[in-house]
């Protein structure tokens, strides 16, 4: 009896034991599957994570899968993705390293040249029958009609010069009345009447109160005084022209850049979506005041206007270089990716697959970042499209690129 009691307790442990190593097995069967499980995410809301295949549900969009817990830096991306991204790299070593200028980019706008401005007054009075120039924004040349105006005083003028001849006539050789010839001559022409006009005048005898005013110099129509119909006195202001052929450019400047800049000084300027065609301006004027409200004075020159593409209000970059920076290698500021991590640059493994490096940064300007270590001669790094890499990455991975 005791052998068969003894038998019983060693087939109980025996299953005992079988028991527990299955359960071990399956437990880590489980968490084999858990690490395995496939979680998906929206592109736009990367905080919602799913188990399985969904829609967002804040914005609907259809979820996709990411890899959690994978370990790879790198980041695969077909030949017909990266042309859509507009992915571009170039190899560390090729025409990519040298001194990089220290350079401040100020902010500037194009002005008219005051120089460049002309005023058209009125130099007789009378009612504007015809206004030839009915709007702002026209260009004019010079000798152009502006207007035709109806004056009773030109009537009395070509009344007394038509007189003086008369008289000049019947006392021929009387300096007196060649005097008054010419003086009747000088109103009509100072009233804006040709030699041509007063030919006509001296050879049909008729008065003619309604007069043509030409301009006198070319522009564009920047200010429109007059409207037809309306009575203008003597020096009413009839329009304001412009010329663009030549344009000032106004910089703003803090004080603690003011030491770089002195008069007479070249500046390289760029138009704002020009930037092929880049300026040269010399600094004509230094404002010795700071700008009412503000931290800022203004420096100011000129640059030509070829063509007459760039109109006064585009916004400007003007570079101020200091002293280079030797030795290293230079970046486009693009192709630098900065957060609170660091700072890093995708560099092309393969055919298909990208990888982040940490880099560390010098001097920059405008356009180049100097790279200080981190990178090595050979290295084909990303130059545009690097912060739709960075995206994906944390967009499949759930986490930062640098860990």
């Amino acid at each position: 009896m005791k052998r068969i009691k003894h038998i019983i307790f060693i087939l109980f442990l025996l299953s005992l034991i079988v028991g527990v190593g299955c359960s071990g097995e399956q437990k880590t069967e489980d968490k084999s599957a858990k690490a395995k499980q496939q979680t998906f995410t929206c592109p736009m809301h990367p905080q919602i994570i799913e188990h399985e295949m969904g829609t967002c549900p804040i914005c609907a969009m259809d979820l996709v899968p990411f890899e959690k817990n994978s370990d790879d830096k790198s980041i695969k991306l077909d030949a017909q993705r990266q042309l859509l991204a507009n992915i571009k790299t170039i190899k560390i070593g090729e025409g990519n390293s040298g001194d990089v200028a220290n350079q401040s980019v100020l902010n500037g706008r194009l002005v008219v040249d005051p120089q460049q401005s002309n005023y058209i007054s009125a130099k007789v009075s009378g009612r504007v029958e015809e206004l030839f120039v009915r709007e702002i924004g026209v260009v004019i040349s010079k000798g152009q009609p502006l207007y035709r105006l109806y004056a009773e005083q030109l009537a009395t003028l070509q009344q007394e010069y038509l007189m003086a001849l008369a008289q000049q006539k019947q006392f021929a050789g009387d300096k007196l009345e060649q005097q008054l010839v010419s003086s009747a001559k000088q109103k009509l022409l100072l009233y804006g009447q040709t030699e041509t006009q007063l030919q006509q005048l001296t050879k049909t005898q008729q008065k003619n109160p309604y007069v043509t005013i030409y301009a006198t110099q070319g522009g564009t129509v920047a200010e429109l005084g007059i409207t037809q119909g309306q009575y203008v006195a003597e020096g009413t202001p009839i329009m304001r022209l412009e010329g663009y052929g030549k344009l000032w450019v106004e910089v703003d400047v803090y004080p603690n850049e003011m030491k770089q800049i002195k008069q007479g000084q070249q500046l390289k300027v760029v138009v704002n979506g020009w930037e092929d065609q880049a300026q040269t301006m010399k600094v004509d004027f230094i404002n010795p005041s700071l700008r009412a409200g503000t931290q800022l004075t203004q420096i100011r020159g000129s640059i030509t206007n070829p063509n007459g593409q760039w109109q006064p209000g585009l916004q400007v970059k003007v570079m101020l270089a200091s002293q280079a920076v030797d030795g290293g290698m230079s970046l486009p500021v693009d192709a630098i990716i900065r957060d609170a991590k660091g700072e890093h640059v995708w560099i092309k493994t393969g055919k298909e697959s990208f990888e982040p490096v940490p880099v560390s940064t010098g001097k920059a300007n405008g356009s180049n970042v100097q790279i200080t270590s981190g990178l090595a001669t050979g290295d084909e790094v990303v130059i545009t499209g690097a912060y739709l890499l960075y995206s994906e990455y944390v967009l499949k991975r759930g986490k930062h690129p640098l860990g």
